[in-house]
Order: C-alpha cells, then sequence, then structure tokens
C-alpha cells in the first residue's frame, strides 16, 4: 500500500503527520492503527486527565488521526495527496480531489495558456467563438415569423378543403340557431 521510497506527507508545514500523531509509521496495518488508537486514547482521555487541556487537545488530535486512517478512502487520498487532499475532498468530493490537483500543475496551467494563445481565446471553453471570427453564421428560424391573418385563413382553407372550424371565444354555451320555416 505505501511506497518505502516515498518521503511521508506531512499534515502542514508546522504540523505533524496523522501517522506521528499515532506514532506510526507510513504503511502500517490496520490492526496497527487500531493498537496505537487504543492505547494512546486511553492515556490522553480527558476523564483520565481532567485538569490538564493539553491531554483533550492531544486527544482530539489522535481521534483525527484514527478517523482519517481508518476509513480506507481518506487514508489513500491522504497518503497520495496529504492533509490538502482530504481538504479538497470534504470540499467538492472524493472524486474531485485527482481532478483539482491535475489543474494545480504547472503544466497543466502552461498547457491552457498555450492553447488560449493559440486559439487567440480568452477562455478554452467557448472554443475560439468569443470573437466571432470562427463563429458560423446563424441560421433564420422561420417557426417565429408573424403571420398576416388573412393569409393564415387562406391557408387553413387550402389544406382542410375549404372549411373552417371557428371555435367560441368565450365559456359561454352555444345555442344554435333558431331554423326559420
Amino acid at each position: 500500500m505505501a511506497e518505502p521510497h516515498r518521503p511521508q506527507r506531512k499534515m502542514s508545514r508546522t504540523g505533524c503527520s496523522l501517522y506521528q500523531v499515532l506514532g506510526l509509521e507510513k504503511g502500517a496495518s490496520q490492526d496497527d492503527i487500531k493498537k496505537a488508537y487504543r492505547k494512546l486514547a486511553l492515556r490522553y482521555h480527558p476523564d483520565k486527565n481532567p485538569d490538564n487541556p493539553e491531554a483533550a487537545e492531544k486527544f482530539k488530535e489522535i481521534n483525527n488521526a484514527n478517523t482519517t486512517l481508518s476509513d480506507d478512502n481518506k487514508r489513500k487520498i491522504y497518503d497520495e495527496y496529504g492533509s490538502m487532499g482530504l481538504y479538497v475532498a470534504e470540499q467538492f468530493g472524493e472524486d474531485s480531489v485527482k481532478y483539482y490537483f491535475l489543474i494545480s500543475k504547472w503544466w497543466f496551467k502552461g498547457l491552457l495558456i498555450c492553447f488560449s494563445l493559440v486559439t487567440c481565446c480568452c477562455c478554452c471553453c467557448c472554443c475560439g467563438f468569443c470573437c466571432g471570427r470562427c463563429k458560423p453564421p446563424e441560421e433564420e428560424d422561420d417557426s417565429y415569423k408573424c403571420v398576416n391573418p388573412e393569409d393564415l385563413e387562406a391557408q387553413i382553407r387550402e389544406e382542410d378543403g375549404g372549411v373552417i372550424h371557428m371555435q367560441p371565444s368565450s365559456g359561454a354555451p352555444v345555442y344554435p340557431a333558431p331554423q326559420s320555416s
């Protein structure tokens, strides 16, 4: 799981790694993590150290380290990307971590700049159409044109064989016209 030739990631520039909080080496098994957690949790539990606020803080660190290293997905993210990877996973989801770090790489940013210079485009999402030079001409949409009522009536007569069916304009009942005898 862990590669011995890779350096151990730190939680931050000033803090120590989650493995160091539990007194373990990177690549420790789940059983080793569980044993180290139980041992340290008993030593620093706030109930056993009621007058020591440092013990309470240490207990929180131990719990955080155990929570992260016991979960296989979080541990994999932590081993690969460190605490920043955990933060990104918390904010954007675990699937987004690798994409976040991909777009953070210098070569990706350079590629993006080169693409924008080649296409003369301020953003690559519009594929160079923002300037209007490469944009295809717009086609006219005939479905929204206004039609003269007389032309429409003539068109309906042609289609229906000269019969126009009219609907009543109000909700009032329509009575048949009286027949003359």
